[in-house]
């Protein structure tokens, strides 16, 4: 792990605001570093700010339990978001600080937290880090340890299936979707809330679902109907399936279970 930075910037050497730990993904620096570099000074200008580059889990493990009163802040795409949820939630420690997000990567990499309301531009989502406000969020673990910050899927069926993200999936490019494997190829059995939606002699055309109102919002369908209803947890069994968590390919597995927690952790996002 490096450190990019030390305790910034005002002439009386003190930060204003809650101090802050950066954690900087270092795959956004290749994606763009002029982009972090902006974040960074913004956010060093304006905080007391330790910007470091975890280069591991055990690394980034680390960082995470000995930041103190450090609000955690990732420079990066959904997927550094997913990891450092996922420490946190592993360290009992994800609802003790709201969490800052810059975006940083390949646009197609970022569009859960957009939906979540961050800023695109690195100035706007640094500035919304500053002097923003926390808002509670659902968030949704599976029993693997991974989470789902917007949306669950298995299937490649075009992701206007979910209304309120029609125009945020429709970005998204056919290669992308052909990452996630086909469920139509391996039999699945579905249960929500123990209840059976579908068995191994149905073929899944499409299983999407998204954290609103602490529940999950579900759409199942097959080759005859489809189905929209609400649970709390989902159940998926398999030979072997994958599946996408905010468009992160996840697999093969054969068996998964997603719960949502409701009001888990907290989203810097703009006041007002």
């Amino acid at each position: 792990m490096s450190s990019l930075s030390t305790p910034a910037s005002r002439p009386d050497g003190r930060g204003a605001g809650e101090p802050l730990l950066v954690l900087v993904d270092p795959a956004a620096g290749r994606a763009d570093g002029e982009s972090v570099r902006i974040a960074r000074d913004v956010l060093c200008g304006g905080a007391d700010a330790k910007v470091v580059l975890p280069e591991s889990r055990s690394e980034l493990d680390r960082v995470l339990s000995h930041r103190g009163r450090r609000r955690p802040v990732v420079i990066g795409s959904d997927q550094a978001v997913h990891k450092v949820l996922q420490a946190l939630h592993r360290q009992r420690d994800l609802g003790t600080d709201p969490v800052g997000v810059v975006p940083v990567g390949p646009a197609g990499a970022l569009l859960a937290c957009r939906s979540l309301g961050v800023p695109e531009q690195p100035v706007a989502a640094a500035r919304a880090v500053l002097g923003g406000a926390p808002r509670k969020l659902d968030l949704v673990v599976d029993d693997g340890g991974g989470v789902v910050l917007a949306e669950l899927r298995i299937g490649a069926e075009p992701r206007r299936a979910l209304p309120s993200l029609r125009s945020l999936w429709a970005k998204r490019a056919a290669p992308d979707q052909a990452t996630v494997p086909d469920p139509e190829s391996t039999p699945m059995r579905v249960e929500a809330d123990g209840r059976l939606l579908a068995d191994v002699h149905e073929r899944i055309r499409l299983l999407a679902a998204r954290p609103v109102g602490g529940e999950l919002e579900l759409v199942i369908r097959t080759a005859g109907a489809e189905r929209r209803l609400r649970a709390t947890a989902l159940s998926v069994a398999g030979r072997s399936f994958g599946y996408s968590a905010d468009g992160c390919p996840v697999g093969p597995v054969r068996h998964r279970t997603w719960t949502v927690h409701p009001g888990a952790w907290a989203l810097l996002l703009p006041a007002g």
